[in-house]
């Protein structure tokens, strides 16, 4: 590989006389690596790092500058399809109760930057995972992309089942995907003082079937927001404590995508002057599982409204499930049940990157494959999402997976796919982050390759 030089930008030029302190990395330089390369997952990563809130949402669901960039290179950092080397934020699979290189944690789940041990095995998170490379998770070959057939495996799980909420119990609501599960585990961990609040999506008042992020504080907002929305919705931008009325301390539940969670973990295992986002805030972090998510212009307005002739206002539920998306109205009558698919290109590009199908950093994974239709299937993997489940399971019937191999084939596909689409190479003993010379050396000269608008 050779060297790329990176194009200067007119800010740099009009800098005139003053020496820019080495490794720098300015936001403009996340934009033409990740955003307008059309490789942006909209996770939120690059606005919750940004310890100055320079960072917004704009019209299209992506970041952007809305005051002066510091050339802190946080952004970079943490972005998953930039510095952020997210493979190295999985949990070990070996078991172990700790993860490599992320300290301890509280007694109320919280991270911990002193060394120690946990005071209750029962409520507190593991720490965040990876994070530095330091080989410890000697074994865990399960989560590795290497050769021609990857091991097979979940990574690590202390308790995988399928589960729903049982019919009658106060827990179950209507608007909940699948079995109801993670509807049921935030409800009861709010009810219980586990939790001040979650962040979670919720439907735009605005835009039918368009996600967007809320920090839900009682258990009738949580209800409400029931059910999946393919879109993100770049939550980690959106927590907020003082937005919505929490106290500096408060404790959220986090649901998110699987790349959502990699950039939690990573955040919360690196301490800095904070924005307004309280990343260290998150004490439970659920994932849904994930292959890819969509733009919502392109799914729900272009593709199901324009192309389909769908009316988003009568659309009852939205799932995708055996490897079809399927569109249900009001009434339950079925719109659209097509191959997933032919929604491809409505998909975002940067998706294809990752192979974390599983959500491997969370303390629970949830999704419909492997389990019967109508219910969830759970990945169990730390202390903190075991004490999530057993705060729920007298409301939960539970059985054996259906069909956990269903779990296994995905997952290889999913890792196959990002293998064939990463440019860098997969290293989860490596350093977490990636230097941005070190990305343009893999990326230049692909289709993944930054674009320099000349700003």
């Amino acid at each position: 590989m050779t060297d790329v030089e990176v194009p200067p930008f007119r800010l740099r030029g009009l800098m005139n006389g003053i020496d820019e302190a080495p490794g720098k990395v300015w936001f403009f330089e996340l934009a033409a690596a990740v955003i307008d390369a059309d490789r942006c997952v909209r996770c939120g990563a690059c606005v919750a790092a940004c310890p100055t809130d320079s960072l917004g949402v704009n019209a299209d669901d992506l970041p952007y500058l809305v005051k002066m960039c510091t050339g802190c290179s946080l952004c970079w950092d943490f972005c998953p399809r930039g510095g952020l080397r997210y493979e190295a934020t999985w949990l070990p699979s070996d078991g172990a109760g700790a993860s490599r290189g992320g300290g301890t944690a509280d007694g109320g789940g919280r991270p911990s930057a002193a060394g120690g041990s946990a005071t209750d095995a029962t409520a507190t998170a593991v720490p965040a995972a990876g994070l530095g490379g330091d080989g410890a998770d000697a074994g865990g070959l399960d989560w590795r992309v290497t050769g021609a057939d990857p091991a097979p495996g979940l990574g690590r799980v202390v308790e995988r089942a399928a589960m729903r909420v049982r019919d009658g119990s106060p827990l179950r609501s209507p608007r909940s995907q699948d079995g109801g599960v993670v509807t049921a585990v935030l409800v009861a961990a709010l009810e219980a003082g586990a939790v001040d609040g979650v962040l979670l999506a919720r439907e735009d008042p605005a835009q039918p079937w368009r996600g967007v992020p809320y920090l839900a504080t009682t258990t009738d907002e949580i209800r409400a927001s029931g059910g999946s929305f393919y879109n993100q919705t770049l939550a980690l931008g959106a927590l907020d404590l003082d937005k919505a009325g929490l106290s500096g301390d408060a404790r959220v539940a986090l649901v998110g995508t699987p790349c959502e969670i990699q950039g939690i973990r990573a955040l919360q295992a690196r301490s800095w002057r904070r924005g307004t986002s309280r990343v260290d805030a998150v004490t439970l972090a659920i994932a849904l599982l994930c292959t890819k998510s969509f733009d919502y212009r392109k799914l729900m307005v272009q593709s199901l409204a324009v192309d389909r002739g769908l009316d988003l206002t009568e659309v009852g539920k939205v799932d995708v499930i055996h490897g079809k998306l399927i569109v249900l109205d009001r009434d339950g009558q079925t719109l659209v049940d097509e191959p997933v698919k032919a929604f491809h290109g409505a998909a975002l590009k940067g998706c294809d990157e990752c192979a974390d199908f599983l959500g491997r950093a969370a303390d629970v994974s949830v999704g419909s494959v492997g389990s019967p239709d109508g219910w969830s299937s759970v990945l169990v993997r730390t202390a903190a999402g075991m004490a999530a489940i057993e705060r729920v399971r007298h409301e939960l019937e539970v059985a054996e997976l259906d069909r956990p191999e269903a779990l296994d084939k995905l997952d290889r596909l999913d890792k196959k796919v990002a293998r064939s689409a990463l440019q860098r190479p997969f290293e989860p003993d490596g350093p977490l982050f990636v230097d941005f010379a070190e990305h343009l050396t893999f990326y230049d000269g692909t289709d993944r390759a930054p674009v320099w608008l000349g700003r």
